[in-house]
């Protein structure tokens, strides 16, 4: 008997250690230093439905308390993606699962990603990054709109051949209301959460550290949150 084992909507993994999207990349650069079949799974980076070149340098600033990153959700796309990122760790990693991060700019692009990605076989969920800026709204993130991540999560959840999980977004007014929006929707769970909205000043050029001016702050100063 695995007493490590955990079991999730859809998901059964052998344990709960899985590096979360955006810290371990595809996977390829930390396999050289460590056994990946020891994880439970993998969040692999956000995937776009087009190439993302990320943000101007800097991208990252250090904190008393953890750290602000404003990588700007640089990618492959979803092509190279298919084509291979995924199939590396299927070859290397046949019983490692594979939970996809999906982000876009518009309802299209998520709609896209899901409608393909769930396809690869070491893919055994989705999760949806709302936290994105939706261009065709002004900008404002999908996370922030109950109605609006409700239409997304809906659209998403039509195409997915897999579990599909939400990473909701801490800036809001009330997260509670959005988890009860993408629940409707039919989310199979949710992500608590994504990074907060911070800046870090640097006192003798009195500019913002990060070239973004605003990044998302992680690590032990959000454990009250």
């Amino acid at each position: 008997m695995n007493r490590l084992a955990v079991e999730f909507p859809g998901l059964k993994l052998k344990n709960p250690i899985m590096p979360a999207s955006g810290c371990f990349g595809f996977g390829e650069d930390y396999a050289r230093y460590y056994d990946l079949n020891q994880l439970g799974s993998i969040m692999i980076k956000a995937t776009t439905l087009q190439p993302r070149y990320g943000n101007p340098t800097p991208r990252v600033a250090e904190t008393n308390a953890g750290m602000l990153n404003a990588i700007g959700l640089q990618n492959p796309g979803l092509d190279v993606v298919l084509s291979d990122k995924l199939p590396w760790l299927y070859e290397n990693f046949p019983e490692l699962p594979i939970i996809a991060n999906v982000a876009g700019s518009e309802q299209y692009d998520y709609v896209a990603v899901c409608n393909k990605i769930g396809a690869a076989p070491n893919v055994k969920a989705i999760e949806l990054n709302i936290s994105c800026p939706n261009v065709k709204h002004g900008g404002q993130a999908f996370g922030t709109d109950p109605k609006v991540a409700h239409d997304l999560v809906k659209a998403c959840k039509e195409v997915a051949d897999v579990p599909l999980y939400v990473k909701l977004s801490p800036n809001v007014t009330d997260i509670v209301e959005i988890a009860q929006a993408v629940e409707t929707a039919g989310a199979d769970g949710i992500t608590m959460i994504n990074t907060l909205m911070g800046m870090r000043y640097d006192l003798q050029t009195r500019k913002p550290i990060l070239a973004n001016i605003t990044g998302g702050l992680s690590g032990p100063a959000i454990k009250p949150v």
